[in-house]
């Protein structure tokens, strides 16, 4: 009959044996593992990519309220003459793009089990990827205001100037998002910590 591991066994009141198993110690913990843990990981994913969906959601909505106005050109006011407006379209168009392509390539790495760049250049890319484009929206909303508020104080609120200034907002939001994603990718960049 065969004893447990670990007990002590008395075949012999003079004689005493342990029988004692031993396994190879294994630490629990791997070194070569990146140095936030699997569920941190998990959550920078979905919040650098639940942010860049929300940026894209909003510079796309900004895009159609101003390409809404070139549509109305603004009864009174030729829209093409105002460089301030034509910056807004332009960052938006350009944040569309970017945040687009950005959210596709997140979204589609999980699901492929595949990188589509190496780590360290996908990382670079977010970083200063962010950081452009976010101080672009930020540079195209400031620049976009000052006329805006100049126009309403003149003609007073009608629907060119309430959809600009919704414009603005949208931009500005969406520069709030990039915002905080700069800060996830410059974190998962400057940790080596590659999503």
């Amino acid at each position: 009959m065969e004893e447990p591991k670990g007990k002590v066994t008395v075949s012999d009141p003079t004689q005493m044996k342990i029988d004692v198993q031993t396994e190879p110690f294994e630490p629990s913990v791997d070194v070569h593992a990146p140095r936030t843990s699997g569920g941190a990981t998990d959550v920078l994913m979905r919040g650098s990519l639940g942010l860049r969906r929300t940026a894209l959601f909003l510079s796309l909505v900004s895009f159609m309220l101003v390409v809404f106005l070139v549509s109305k050109n603004g009864d009174w006011i030729d829209f093409s003459m105002r460089q301030e407006y034509r910056y807004l379209l332009a960052v938006a168009i350009l944040s569309v793009l970017y945040n687009g392509v950005q959210a596709f390539r997140q979204s589609h790495e999980p699901c492929n089990g595949k990188n589509m760049l190496q780590p360290r250049t996908a990382g670079l890319i977010d970083f200063v990827g962010d950081q452009v484009v976010a101080y672009l929206l930020l540079s195209s909303t400031s620049s976009a205001i000052p006329i805006t508020h100049i126009t309403r104080e003149i003609v007073g609120k009608n629907i060119f100037t309430d959809t600009l200034a919704a414009a603005i907002a949208m931009s500005f939001l969406a520069f709030c998002c990039l915002a905080l994603s700069a800060v996830i990718s410059g974190y998962k960049l400057f940790t080596r910590t590659y999503i």
